[in-house]
């Protein structure tokens, strides 16, 4: 992909010297509910209760945001960062600032072309962990976007994992991940994710996980549609669009769980198979249309 030398996007949050600590990252991703929405959440007596051991926690010296987190300290493998480690303007923090300033030109335009306005996201960068308006989250969750604050996360060191581990190279793959990210964006803006959460209120958790994977390959596909028109600006290059391919069907449902336990349990799949993933992001990128990614009344 083409991308140095472009417009980055002032919308990207550094919150990469705050610390924490930097581990594995998981391929989840997607969207977030929010505390409290479709999958239960926190009661009120419930959120009294943390705030009450955060700071009887911090009183006698232990890292709250681990133990509310889940974590037991820095594991095998993992590395503490720093609180005071300095905010960088490496390559691949412009690297992201480029494709969401992409992101931000293409959805513009198309929600111009509609008689539409188009709000641009937060992107916040993080190490380890980090609080949203959805809850806290850490690396292990991977790339998400919570729709309560409109603001994608990202830990970067997604991208070393989506290479190494899962064996999906290239910038436009890492780009792929990012407008999938901005895709739920959207679907947040024309009021899709609100509608789904209300829904999947009195859903079965198979009914729910059914529903979440529609919300996925649409995303999927309105990434593939800013890939379309990136592509009609020049800005890809030979195999880029074999990069995000590979990507969406290494992240898929079947064939994580492969990977990780030797068989699969379509039940409890909430992003969509590899096929499926390659063919709504294909389906965006071939036509970038909107009215063809409408994967809630066509079979998924």
């Amino acid at each position: 992909m083409l991308w140095r030398g472009r417009r980055q996007s002032d919308n990207v949050e550094d919150d990469r010297d705050q610390g924490g600590y930097g581990g594995g990252v998981g391929p989840g991703g997607g969207f977030r509910i929010p505390v409290g929405g479709a999958s239960g959440g926190l009661s009120l007596s419930g959120i009294i209760i943390i705030v009450v051991i955060y700071f009887v926690l911090k009183a006698i010296g232990i890292d709250p945001m681990m133990v509310l987190d889940g974590g037991e300290g820095p594991g095998p493998g993992s590395t503490q960062i720093s609180r005071n480690a300095p905010q960088s303007n490496d390559e691949m923090k412009q690297f992201v600032a480029t494709v969401l300033a992409e992101t931000e030109d293409t959805w513009s335009g198309i929600f111009q072309a509609n008689g539409l306005k188009y709000e641009d996201p937060k992107l916040v960068l993080f190490t380890g962990q980090t609080r949203s308006g959805c809850g806290f989250a850490s690396a292990a969750s991977g790339p998400f976007y919570c729709p309560e604050d409109r603001k994608v996360y990202l830990d970067l060191s997604f991208y070393n994992q989506l290479d190494r581990q899962f064996g999906a190279s290239g910038d436009f793959a890492q780009a792929y991940v990012l407008a999938h990210e901005v895709g739920h964006h959207v679907q947040n803006l024309l009021g899709i994710l609100p509608k789904v959460n209300r829904m999947r209120q009195s859903m079965s958790e198979e009914q729910s996980n059914a529903m979440s994977v529609r919300v996925e390959l649409q995303a999927d596909c309105f990434a593939g549609i800013w890939g379309h028109y990136t592509g009609q600006k020049g800005l890809l290059e030979k195999g880029d669009l074999e990069e995000a391919l590979n990507a969406a069907k290494q992240i898929g449902d079947d064939t994580l769980q492969r990977r990780s336990q030797g068989y699969v349990v379509p039940e409890t799949f909430n992003h969509g198979t590899s096929a499926q993933r390659m063919k709504w992001f294909k389906r965006g990128f071939d036509s970038g249309k909107v009215a063809d990614c409408d994967t809630f009344n066509n079979q998924p």
